[in-house]
């Protein structure tokens, strides 16, 4: 039997309900993808930003990709003002929110399950520094701002710059000292647009190369087993163990998690 026959026969054998089901199969996973969270996200981002902040003053940049010294960074979205240039990271996310901006990890807690996630502020920081390098542009003029949508709730006190929803507008248009003039701020734009990397598909495929090599990385290193902050490798100093290495807890004395270096 060839192929086109063992079509045929499949064909005929499933029932034609079911072959109008499988569209809808495909759509409901494409929904649920954290790829399709993302770009919802996005989406809604910027309709905010188009809808509420006035165009003459606020310009909004989408999707930059700038090259760093081991790779690329991409930033969601750019506001360029005279009040100074927001960088705005978006989390598509769900549940109960817990976090403070010194902490390593935050917390996502849907009913009962609990998972860790990486501090947004820090996960901006990247691109808010590759972003001041680029134009030379001082803290006091480059803002960072995490936007989370979804049906996610704050249960902990956020910072200011991190908001829910259409919350990051108001956070911009609180900031009403001038910071750049008009001539300065065409020229960050400029400077954007002309420092960008081309939106290509083979420059895509790098920075996700990329995203993923500093991913296993940072899997592959050892976590603190109780704050689940960064570790460094140290040496027993005396006693029966003297001279074995192990990984202590970054932030000793304060928290004294260890893990064994064999």
């Amino acid at each position: 039997m060839d192929h086109t026959q063992l079509l045929h026969t499949l064909q005929n054998a499933i029932p034609t309900a079911i072959w109008y089901l499988i569209p809808l199969f495909l759509v409901a996973a494409v929904i649920k993808s954290l790829w399709f969270k993302g770009k919802a996200g996005e989406t809604m981002v910027n309709l905010s930003a188009r809808l509420f902040l006035d165009k003459t003053r606020y310009h909004l940049i989408k999707n930059v990709s700038l090259p760093t010294e081991d790779g690329s960074t991409q930033i969601d979205h750019i506001i360029v003002s005279r009040y100074g240039v927001f960088v705005v990271e978006t989390k598509n996310m769900k549940g109960w929110i817990f976090g403070n901006a010194k902490q390593r990890q935050w917390t996502q807690k849907i009913y009962r399950h609990s998972q860790r996630f990486q501090n947004p502020l820090n996960q901006n920081y990247k691109h808010v520094k590759t972003l001041q390098s680029l134009l030379d542009l001082g803290d006091e003029q480059v803002f960072s701002v995490v936007v989370f949508v979804g049906d996610s709730t704050f249960k902990t006190a956020m910072p200011e710059n991190v908001t829910h929803g259409g919350g990051y507008v108001r956070y911009i248009k609180a900031q009403t000292e001038q910071r750049l003039s008009d001539v300065e701020v065409q020229k960050v734009i400029e400077v954007i647009e002309s420092g960008r990397l081309e939106a290509t598909f083979r420059n895509h495929r790098k920075h996700v190369a990329h995203v993923k090599e500093i991913v296993a990385k940072k899997n592959s290193e050892p976590r603190c087993p109780k704050c689940q902050g960064k570790m460094v490798k140290r040496t027993v100093k005396r006693g029966e163990n003297i001279g074995k290495e192990f990984f202590g807890c970054k932030g000793f004395p304060k928290c004294r998690g260890i893990v064994s270096a064999s």
